[in-house]
Formats: C-alpha cells, structure tokens, sequence
C-alpha cells in the first residue's frame, strides 16, 4: 500500500470483500467494548453519515484506476494502525494507544465514505482484529506488534514507524488527485498522523 506496503500482487489477495451498504456493517477492525466499534470498526449509527466526516458539501470527482487501489491500500493501511494501537492499548497502562486509536477509527470511516461514494470494494470487510487481506498489511502489522509487544517504549516506537510510513503514503497519494473530496480525506488523514506522530514522541 503506497510505499510502505507494497502494491501488485500483493493487492490480488483479497478475501471477497462486499460493496456498498454491506461494507458499512462489516467486521472491519477493532473490538466494540474498546471503542464502539465493533469489529467492522463502526456500526451504522456511530459511523454516520458523509455529513458526519465533512463531505456532504464536498464535490466527488474522477479517480483513475491506480488512485482507486491507493485508496483501497489507505483503508488497509488505517486498520493496521487502528487495530495496532487498540492491541498497545489493552496490554500497557498509556492512554495515548487508545486515544489515537479512537482518531484512527474516524479515519478509517471517513476513508469508507469515499470507497462507498466510488463503489470500491472495501478490502477491511470481514475482518477481524489483527487480520488482513494482503501479505504487506498483514506483515506490516505482525512486525510492528511483535515488537511492540517487548516493552513500551518499543511499542511507542512501533506507533511512530506507522505515522510515519503514514505520512509517506498519503503525501504520495495526493499526487496527481483532483477529485476534491478525496483530497480533503487525504489532507485530514496527513494532519492526523502529523499530530500522531508527536503524541507517540517522534
């Protein structure tokens, strides 16, 4: 996904995700008694609508067939820091985990939005906690949390290597992107991870 999580065939292992209405209800990431989430990283209710992420004014506009797959790899990419931190979260005493946990799942909403809007199949639908649909997610994430698991300063460490393989990413997939609200989702994400990667120290 982006540079941080490899693109081609690695993309060719999605697990049959669903479209449209269905994605919204699906298992996704995170565990609901953590952050209301439940395990589709939101139900309907708590994920609301586009007017809830700010784009029900914002214009839709044209994605090319490679900025659809960025977008896909951007939804993977916020369920490993989502589901990596709600992980750090219930094994150290820190509440930054949980509190950028919860920031990444309005992240991973607002990013559902503009798959929804675009009819792209949503590669996080049925998910589980810790489960991913493509070799890169799924490694990315066993890496980070087993070393993360070694202490909390590893972990913090962990979490800053994500915002920052963040940052890389979403700053290259504004290139080139014109349809309004795709950038407003993108800027909004590259903040979030800017002001991340301070919380977690870096």
């Amino acid at each position: 996904m982006g540079k941080g999580m490899g693109k081609g065939a690695e993309r060719g292992h999605e697990k049959g995700a669903e479209k449209g209405a269905e994605m919204r209800h699906g298992k996704g990431s995170g565990k609901g008694s953590e952050m209301g989430h439940g395990k589709g990283s939101g139900k309907s209710s708590e994920r609301g609508s586009e007017k809830d992420h700010g784009l029900s004014e914002v214009a839709s506009g044209t994605l090319t067939a490679e900025q659809k797959t960025v977008l896909t790899e951007m939804a993977a990419e916020e369920k490993v820091a989502y589901d990596l931190y709600i992980a750090f979260a219930e094994k150290y005493d820190e509440a930054v985990f949980s509190r950028v946990a919860q920031a990444e799942a309005r992240h991973q909403d607002a990013v559902r939005t503009l798959l929804d809007r675009y009819d792209i199949t949503d590669p996080t639908v049925g998910l589980d906690a810790g489960e991913f649909s493509t070799e890169a997610a799924q490694e990315m994430y066993d890496s980070l949390l087993a070393q993360g698991s070694a202490s909390l300063d590893a972990a913090l460490a962990a979490a800053r290597t994500v915002e920052k393989t963040d940052i890389a990413d979403l700053t290259a997939a504004t290139e080139g992107v014109t349809a309004p609200d795709v950038l407003k989702v993108y800027e909004r994400l590259l903040a979030g991870s800017e002001h991340h990667l301070v919380a977690f120290g870096g």
